[in-house]
């Protein structure tokens, strides 16, 4: 796999996970329990809004929140920018997170265009944006554009997993743990889906949307 390779399908998970092993023969039982989670989903609007909506709170309270804006029919660029602050407010958003999600709305992003880009591309334009910084871009790379080797290291889950697994005195900063992470490229992304698996193994909680 490159370094601009995409995650696509079962079998190309598949595939990075034997280049990961091979490079950190420390994954390797996670990956012999059994299949990682794929998670891939649609890129656009509602997947970076739903990036967007996981910002500092629980999987699950996400998964909440979430399924409130869409059973609310408040998932599109029309529909948010359309809507009230009292149906924001009334699905779960703060009120940050209200405005980010409108300033997404708002601000004609070239879905498209971010499909063609590499991931340091797609997180430089996406930061631009109120609201978003690197863990939001990066986890939109992971799940919704299927980058082989983006990797969120300021995920608090991800630094917790590889404190354990490799076992760290105290958790990595984002700094070390995107160092570390260097040695698993070109699979990064395989390597994140292994540490939130291990996360879950250790702690009974998902780490990852």
């Amino acid at each position: 796999m490159s370094g601009n390779s995409r995650i696509e399908t079962a079998a190309d998970l598949a595939r990075g996970a034997a280049r990961l092993v091979a490079l950190e023969p420390r994954f390797a039982p996670i990956v012999a329990a059994g299949p990682l989670p794929l998670r891939r989903r649609s890129d656009g609007f509602g997947a970076l809004m739903q990036a967007i909506v996981a910002q500092q709170v629980s999987t699950a309270s996400a998964a909440a929140i979430w399924a409130r804006l869409e059973a609310a029919g408040l998932s599109t660029e029309p529909a948010v920018a359309a809507a009230s602050e009292d149906a924001l407010r009334g699905c779960g958003l703060s009120r940050p997170k209200m405005r980010y999600v409108r300033a997404l709305a708002d601000a004609g992003v070239d879905w498209p265009a971010l499909r063609a880009a590499d991931t340091e591309a797609v997180v430089a334009s996406l930061i631009a944006l109120p609201g978003i910084g690197r863990w939001t871009a990066e986890i939109y790379a992971t799940f919704a554009l299927g980058h082989g080797d983006a990797f969120a290291a300021g995920d608090l889950a991800l630094q917790e997993a590889a404190r354990r697994l490799f076992y760290m005195a105290e958790r990595p900063s984002e700094k070390t743990l995107r160092v570390m992470s260097a040695e698993w490229s070109p699979v990064r992304a395989v390597a994140a889906r292994a540490l939130w698996v291990y996360y879950r193994w250790e702690t009974d909680r998902e780490g990852a949307l």
